[in-house]
């Protein structure tokens, strides 16, 4: 091409191809579940009921609070009310020296009638209402909370530790349902996806948010640091 003879396609700017870094440093968000409780040993619904970690579940949460430690500063832990929850977060405020907070928005499921049941139990006196529950998002368990209004909830939690700490390290110490509502924003999945996750008691998962919009999920259900305890969470 000779000089002068470029046209205005030839210098228009080249498409972009492939996907965008998200700008800006992150605020992430590691997301950790409570060492073992007795309900959960036996696998059973444990929602409101404010029972305390075994004394595996205290193993288990040191575990977890040491392979945190080591990842460096955390700036903040932030638990839900429940004990078996600020049990866990209290080993997190001991080795890391982060302060720690409360909201009662990170709290499980209320569970109604089913708090304490086993599902083979609860089937077998609502299996209408247990069918109902798995299949949408707003049935709730008789006397119980839907998980819509879970995640209307925690996601309420999650804006204000997004607005106040943006660009931080927080520790987010909460149950289950909370935590898989946290996951499922993330990756703009639907309720219905809650149903196909699993995560172990003190498993740790780790979620970046980008201030200007995007959201990446690191890591899912990582247990790690218990099976080099010898004390695996698989319950």
């Amino acid at each position: 091409m000779s000089p002068g003879s470029e046209t205005a396609a030839d210098r228009a700017p080249t498409a972009a191809t492939g996907w965008r870094p998200p700008q800006g440093r992150p605020t992430t968000t590691l997301l950790l579940r409570h060492g073992q409780t007795p309900l959960s040993a036996e696998r059973r619904f444990a929602g409101r009921g404010d029972i305390p970690l075994t004394d595996l579940g205290l193993q288990q949460a040191r575990a977890a609070a040491a392979a945190i430690a080591e990842r460096g500063r955390i700036d903040l832990v932030l638990s839900s009310p429940l004990r078996r929850a600020q049990q866990t977060a209290l080993a997190v405020v001991e080795l890391t020296d982060a302060p720690l907070a409360t909201d009662d928005d990170l709290a499980e499921t209320d569970f109604g009638s089913w708090e304490g049941m086993t599902f083979a139990e609860v089937m077998a006196r609502w299996p209408d209402e247990m069918t109902a529950w798995m299949a949408a998002a707003d049935a709730a368990p008789p006397g119980g909370e839907s998980f819509g209004s879970v995640a209307e909830r925690v996601s309420a939690a999650l804006d204000r530790l997004l607005t106040a700490h943006q660009g931080k390290t927080v520790v987010v110490v909460s149950h289950v349902t909370p935590i898989k509502s946290i996951v499922c924003r993330a990756l703009l999945a639907p309720s219905a996806a809650l149903f196909r996750m699993h995560l172990d008691v003190a498993s740790v998962s780790e979620a970046a948010w980008f201030a200007d919009g995007p959201a990446l999920l690191r890591s899912l259900n990582d247990t790690a640091h218990l099976r080099s305890h010898h004390f695996d969470g698989r319950e």
